[in-house]
């Protein structure tokens, strides 16, 4: 279960701006890339992945179970 808290409602904001601000996209790999890249400029010194990850592992997990085969390991 995912609670709303201030943390993602911020991460929707983001997400919603910078698609608005882009308008429409030519397929979705390109929408994927707008919202890939305004989540990388939340931290863009990498200092604070490992606390990220921490609070959105259980998240992660849902969403790996849902969307199986959508979300690749770093790695790949």
């Amino acid at each position: 279960m995912i609670y709303s808290t201030n943390a993602i409602e911020s991460l929707h904001a983001r997400m919603r701006r910078s698609t608005r601000a882009r308008g429409h996209f030519p397929n979705e790999q390109a929408a994927l890339k707008c919202l890939y890249l305004a989540v990388r400029s939340l931290d863009p010194t990498g200092d604070g992945r490992r606390r990220w990850m921490n609070r959105w592992k259980p998240a992660l997990n849902t969403f790996s179970i849902t969307f199986e085969g959508r979300l690749l390991p770093a790695g790949e």
